[in-house]
């Protein structure tokens, strides 16, 4: 016994109840994202968290199709304090389930668009909000023409190293052209989405706003907070973090990853400042665990869609 609470192991498979914090070991039991419930069933549910381990459409180094297993197991160690610097328990507000994996049949490529689009619309449709654990920068695409069914064209705020918006014929899947295909298609309120941290150039920006990595260094984290918040206004947001928006110092374990970027303590301290933004749902991208070291890369990744549900939680705290 600890204190009133029964201790207890495999507690993603074991605890009955949705709300409140993990009381297992950080170094044992099964593994789900921050020790939630493994469930499908979405009643009463707020968040559901899936993982999406898709990485053939990479165009350097593969791997990511490990991310969710790995970002599960970092997240461990976020499971059983108070939320910093939160200080408040995101579970008491807010509930949360890890729905498991999205099925992806590698040898049908072509219809692993819909696969993903067909297992966010069993959560979205129910009013559940989602946050997906990638996976390679394609699944973005999928996922939001999911929410766009159900929120009408989002905002998109995108941490990334790269703009992700190479032509695309209206058929690839490639995880460098598929905001291309979400712009054509009205998934993105292209006047309302910004993309933060890039260091890389593409063919064309689509009236998305940009602020590069170089210039996000000069100008400080309070000014990339302002100028986000005034971009997507009171819009319905959907935020993606591929991870290799983080400089690989702080995130070698990324299939491209680009010099210059941001450490994590300037990315949370960005998405910590982003709570008034209406977000309706959100992915972590890009972890590839085998160029990982110490973890270093799941780590952050974990981290970033922990403080996610923490803005999430604080949101509902403050209705």
């Amino acid at each position: 016994m600890t204190g009133s609470h029964r201790v207890l192991t495999d507690q993603a498979f074991r605890s009955t109840e949705l709300l409140g914090r993990s009381y297992e070991s950080t170094w044992s039991g099964a593994l789900s994202f921050l020790r939630r419930r493994y469930s499908r069933d979405l009643e009463g549910v707020d968040v559901a968290v899936t993982g999406i381990p898709l990485d053939i459409t990479t165009t350097n180094r593969p791997g990511a199709r490990f991310g969710p297993a790995a970002v599960r197991a970092a997240s461990a160690q976020l499971s059983e304090l108070p939320a910093f610097p939160w200080n408040f328990d995101p579970f008491e507000t807010l509930a949360v389930v890890d729905y498991g994996d999205c099925f992806i049949d590698h040898g049908r490529a072509d219809e692993i668009p819909q696969a993903i689009a067909d297992h966010a619309r069993e959560i979205v449709s129910k009013g559940v909000s989602m946050v997906s654990l990638g996976g390679d920068h394609f699944i973005t695409y999928p996922l939001l023409e999911a929410h766009a069914e159900v929120h009408g064209p989002l905002a998109l705020v995108q941490f990334d190293a790269h703009q992700d918006t190479w032509p695309d014929d209206g058929r690839r899947i490639d995880h460098g052209t598929m905001f291309t295909r979400a712009v054509r298609e009205g998934l993105i309120d292209v006047d309302r989405s910004i993309q933060i941290g890039i260091r890389t150039h593409a063919p064309e920006d689509y009236g998305i706003a940009i602020i590069t990595g170089p210039e996000l260094h000069r100008i400080g984290a309070d000014a990339v907070i302002e100028r986000a918040l005034e971009r997507v206004g009171e819009a319905p947001a959907y935020l993606t973090f591929d991870i290799d928006c983080l400089d690989p110092s702080a995130a070698p374990g990324t299939g491209t990853p680009v010099a210059g970027g941001l450490s994590s303590a300037q990315a949370l301290e960005i998405l910590r400042g982003l709570g008034a933004i209406d977000f309706v749902g959100m992915d972590v991208v890009e972890v590839a665990p085998a160029y990982d070291h110490a973890e270093i890369t799941a780590i952050a990744a974990a981290t970033i869609a922990h403080d996610y549900l923490c803005l999430r939680a604080l949101r509902r705290r403050k209705e």
